[in-house]
């Protein structure tokens, strides 16, 4: 397996913004691409976003779309999520995977971040 080092957790008020960062050690090269999971009521996880690292090609969660951005820096093996218009709701552990599937964002055969904490308060 690879390893995912994530960080850019923090404390907003709501309407705020933040930037996410998953840095990639080197053995994730050939991972087909990448997401982000947060926790959800009644279930273990729900998907936020996804891409695929070779094509860009882009997945959202329609609870985020239009206010989060995912993307993937191939040169510094790196994943973002810019998250903007932040809601209270939006609060959670925010966990990097790296795996198969766009359309299960990317958490087919994945191996998983520690995880960083976003908190939003209103």
């Amino acid at each position: 397996q690879g390893q995912l080092l994530e960080s850019g957790g923090g404390s907003v008020q709501a309407g705020g913004s933040l930037r996410l960062s998953c840095e990639a050690s080197e053995y994730t090269h050939s991972t087909y691409c990448m997401g982000w999971f947060r926790p959800a009521p009644g279930k273990e996880r729900e998907g936020v976003a996804a891409i695929t690292t070779g094509g860009g090609t882009t997945y959202y969660a329609s609870s985020v779309e239009g206010r989060f951005t995912i993307s993937h820096d191939k040169d510094k093996n790196t994943l973002y999520l810019e998250m903007n218009s932040l809601k209270p709701e939006d609060t959670a552990m925010y966990y990097c995977v790296a795996g198969r599937d766009l359309l299960e964002y990317c958490s087919t055969g994945a191996y998983w971040g520690q995880g960083t904490q976003v908190t939003v308060s209103s």
